[in-house]
């Protein structure tokens, strides 16, 4: 077997079993799929010099939210390379190595000089996509329009093909708002690899901003039960079916997919994901005006404080003070660089909430995530608006989010602000 990877870069092992695994668990990382912790471990248990494997297997540590167990295998990584490694190797570690130990910004400058050398690696191509990657949280406002020059970028390299690339390079494209286009690759992806739990949500968002949510619930509905409960990737694709079903009126039914996947106590999700969609769904099902049972806003804001127990990463402090405030913790909101918004909505203060949220409205985008995670801050303006008495503002408001997306939440807040 010749030591390349699945996209044709040398790999410095001469174990056709490391190869193999190695191959197979960067398949599995890249598609959020279960097993590729073992598929690593047995590469590197076939070569324990092999130091991409290492570097992977870090990779996916970092993913899962294990800080210490990254920064030690891509030590070992890093070791590995330095005593037999190609250059492209040495340079793959280093772009890892710097967004493991917290450097985002040297690492995305890492990686997108690292991909101008070698554009295959579609591990580091990785890291400045998604909804979480270097990109989105960089803070920058154009972040959708990078990801999709970046991808434009590199896409003769890829072809029409490769399932990774199509998936993300259509999802780019339907969060900049190219909604056919997007729609369209992102249904590649999906048809050329069905195990492939990065485009199942892709396509989901795609069908969401065009507004067409009863169809994203069937394609989960059908495609849910083949993904194991162990995917990362699980709670959070149920998350988009909860609430297409919360916007037409099925309140039980998108209480029944909260509770059987996307609460912390089942999901076995990044916590990232898990915080986001927990919070996500509880505003949502209060702000269509229904009773949140009993015990779930302290069950959700109970997971938090340990996952993210200081401020730091924008789009998680936002969540979280959510969580806190509609939980009734105001000692810990107070640490939130969001609370007060979230505070005074909590407390029913519209106009307060209005008076802190307007002036960084548009700059929501720069917390990065996707445009259906961020959405949920745009609406608890709109509701505050409507509430505080400032019907006109409420309504050309109103009117921007319907130009770029109708959809049957846009009209639920239409016919609230009509009342």
């Amino acid at each position: 077997m010749a030591s390349l990877d699945s996209r044709g870069l040398p790999l410095s092992t001469s174990s056709d079993l490391a190869v193999e695994r190695y191959r197979t668990g960067v398949d599995l990382l890249l598609s959020a799929w279960p097993g590729a912790a073992e598929a690593l471990d047995e590469a590197t248990t076939a070569d324990p010099e092999f130091g991409l494997a290492h570097a992977a297997r870090a990779r996916l540590h970092a993913i899962r939210s294990e800080p210490a167990e990254a920064r030690a295998r891509i030590a070992a990584a890093s070791e590995a390379v330095a005593h037999n490694g190609s250059a492209r190797e040495r340079s793959h570690v280093e772009v890892l190595s710097l967004a493991i130990h917290g450097q985002p910004a040297r690492a995305l400058d890492r990686a997108l000089a690292h991909l101008d050398d070698w554009p295959r690696d579609a591990l580091v191509l990785s890291l400045p996509l998604g909804a979480f990657g270097l990109f989105a949280f960089s803070g920058m406002a154009d972040h959708d329009q990078a990801r999709v020059d970046l991808c434009e970028h590199h896409a003769r390299h890829y072809g029409d093909d490769d399932w990774w690339f199509v998936t993300y390079r259509g999802w780019s494209h339907a969060e900049n708002g190219a909604l056919e286009h997007g729609r369209a690759l992102a249904q590649r992806g999906f048809e050329l690899r069905r195990e492939n739990a990065n485009a199942a949500p892709a396509l989901s968002h795609a069908l969401h901003e065009a507004g067409a949510g009863e169809e994203a619930e069937r394609l989960i509905k059908g495609w849910l039960p083949t993904y194991d409960r162990s995917g990362p990737l699980h709670g959070h694709i149920a998350w988009h079916a909860a609430l297409v079903a919360l916007d037409r009126g099925d309140t039980g039914r998108a209480l029944a997919l909260y509770g059987e996947h996307v609460q912390p106590s089942v999901s076995k999700g990044m916590p990232i994901n898990i915080v986001s969609d927990a919070t996500s769904f509880l505003w949502h099902l209060q702000a269509y005006g229904h009773e949140v049972p009993a015990g779930l806003w302290q069950a959700a804001a109970a997971y938090a404080a340990p996952a993210f127990p200081k401020a730091g990463i924008a789009f998680a402090d936002a969540h979280v003070a959510i969580l806190e405030a509609s939980a009734g913790d105001r000692a810990a909101v107070g640490r939130r660089v969001a609370a007060l918004a979230a505070l005074a909505f909590a407390e029913a203060d519209y106009a307060g909430c209005v008076h802190r949220l307007r002036p960084v409205a548009r700059e929501v985008v720069r917390i990065g995530g996707s445009g259906a995670q961020r959405e949920m801050v745009e609406e608890m303006l709109l509701l505050a608006l409507m509430r505080s008495g400032e019907a006109a503002e409420a309504h050309a408001l109103l009117d921007r989010r319907l130009h770029r997306r109708p959809s049957l939440r846009d009209t639920r807040w239409l016919s609230q602000l009509a009342a």
